[in-house]
């Protein structure tokens, strides 16, 4: 499979990326700045792009078999998430690529609080990560009118750093996956495996879905 992933040396990006090379895939990885391109893996093809220029992110989709958007802006500019990913969806849209999103948490709801989500719920979230939570949430609503792309939105657990890949994960649709002692975490190297397994087998076209331990 010919894929290309924005956002490709970001913490989330980067595991994907490898991933999808390890399983045999070719990987066109799209950076912002030309300084990020040495940080690549030699086997992948490195392009520089601004994704706010929509036209620019078709050129640069045309010919693959899918798109991953690992995009996360800087600290302070939470809110252009939902540009770059308006931006993705048109050139989707307008490719006929299909479109895998790497989200937030900020929608699933929260086990035993009713219909609280992790954005809404009392005390859930720590202040300094509400604003991506609040620019995931947006993001998020995007796709309840986006009906032109083939896409499929990827919810981290509550919990998601740098770990160990185990190739092991469950998955789930609205809400947080939690384990027998409520917590809700997965490593980025495992979240990649659910993002480069849903690239393979398309199990959740237009869907949200989302995947913990």
């Amino acid at each position: 499979m010919n894929i290309i992933v924005f956002g490709a040396t970001g913490d989330v990006g980067s595991r994907i990326v490898s991933e999808a090379l390890a399983r045999n895939h070719s990987v066109t990885a799209v950076v912002r700045k030309e300084t990020q391109i040495d940080t690549l893996p030699p086997s992948a093809s490195g392009r520089v792009a601004d994704v706010t220029n929509t036209e620019q992110v078709s050129e640069l989709m045309t010919g693959h078999d899918l798109a991953i958007s690992a995009l996360r802006p800087p600290d302070g500019q939470e809110e252009i998430l939902v540009e770059l990913t308006k931006s993705v969806l048109t050139a989707s849209a307008k490719t006929g690529v299909r479109a895998l999103i790497v989200g937030g948490a900020a929608s699933l709801k929260v086990p035993d609080l009713g219909q609280h989500t992790v954005l809404t719920a009392p005390g859930f979230l720590p202040a300094d990560v509400v604003p991506i939570a609040q620019a995931c949430q947006a993001q998020f609503e995007l796709f309840s009118t986006e009906i032109d792309a083939d896409w499929t939105y990827l919810c981290p657990p509550a919990m998601l750093m740098p770990g160990e890949r185990t190739g092991q994960y469950r998955t789930g649709t609205d809400a947080l996956v939690v384990d027998a002692d409520g917590n809700s975490a997965i490593a980025m190297e495992d979240f990649a495996v659910a993002m480069i397994d849903e690239a393979q087998t398309a199990r959740h076209r237009k869907e949200r879905f989302t995947v913990a331990y």
